[in-house]
C-alpha cells in the first residue's frame, strides 16, 4: 500500500481502533490462475505476547479456501471527502479537493486450522465476540449434529503478519486552521461518515482520552 510519510503511522493503537470499529475485512491471496483472489469475512483479532493473532474462516467451496501461504489482509476505516473550499488557505495555497481516510495493510502468512477442538475453539472465539455486541446469546454445540455438518463446511485459517502498515490521512500535513476547518465541515454534514472521520481528525491532532 503506497502511503506518503506524512501520512504513515506506526503505533498499533491505531490498528486496534481500526479493527475495534470494522473487522470485516479483505483477504487477499494469489489465485492458481494467476490472478489475484479476495474474499470479504469476519475475523477476530488480537495482542498477545507473540504480536498479532488474526483468526477466521472460508466457506469449504471458496476458491480460496484452504490456502496456506503467502497473503495481504485489508482493514477498512473511515473515510470522506474533503473540499478545498474548507481550509482558510484555499486561494493563497490553492488548494485542491482530497480525501481523508484510516486503512492498514498486513502482509503475512496464513496457516490452516486443521485440528478439530482449535477449530471448534476459534469458533466460538468468534461468535462470543460479535454475540456480545448485540447482546445476544448464540452458542456453538457441535454435538448437535446440525452444527457438526456446519464444521465440516468451513475452512478455518490463523494469520500473524509479518509487515503492518497503517494510514491515517487527516489532514495532518495541514496547518491548524486548516484542520480546524475540515473538522467544522464534516461535523456539520448531515452524514456520519463524515462525523467519524472528523472525530478521527480529532483524536489524531489531540490525542483520544479514551486510550
Amino acid at each position: 500500500m503506497f502511503i506518503p510519510s506524512a501520512f504513515a503511522e506506526t503505533d498499533l493503537i491505531w490498528l486496534d481502533r481500526l479493527l475495534a470499529r470494522d473487522a470485516f475485512v479483505t483477504v487477499m491471496t494469489n489465485g492458481a490462475d494467476g490472478y489475484p483472489q479476495a474474499t470479504r469475512l469476519p475475523v477476530v483479532y488480537r495482542r498477545d505476547a507473540d504480536g498479532i493473532l488474526i483468526e477466521g474462516h472460508w466457506a469449504r467451496p471458496n476458491p480460496q479456501a484452504g490456502h496456506a501461504g503467502p497473503a495481504v489482509l485489508l482493514v477498512n476505516g473511515p473515510h470522506a471527502y474533503v473540499s478545498p473550499g474548507w481550509y482558510p488557505d484555499k486561494d493563497a495555497q490553492a488548494r485542491v479537493p482530497t480525501w481523508n481516510y484510516a486503512a492498514a495493510e498486513l502482509r503475512g502468512v496464513l496457516e490452516l486450522v486443521t485440528d478439530a477442538d482449535a477449530m471448534i475453539a476459534m469458533l466460538d472465539r468468534l461468535s462470543a465476540h460479535y454475540e456480545a455486541q448485540v447482546g445476544g446469546h448464540w452458542d456453538l454445540l457441535p454435538i448437535q449434529p446440525r452444527q457438526q455438518r456446519m464444521l465440516a463446511g468451513i475452512v478455518g485459517f490463523r494469520f500473524r503478519p509479518a509487515q503492518v502498515q497503517i494510514a491515517l490521512k487527516l489532514s495532518q500535513n495541514h496547518p491548524q486552521a486548516n484542520q480546524r476547518g475540515v473538522i467544522d465541515a464534516l461535523t456539520a454534514l448531515d452524514a456520519p461518515a463524515s462525523h467519524e472521520v472528523a472525530q478521527w481528525m480529532r483524536w489524531r491532532r489531540d490525542g483520544d482520552p479514551a486510550v
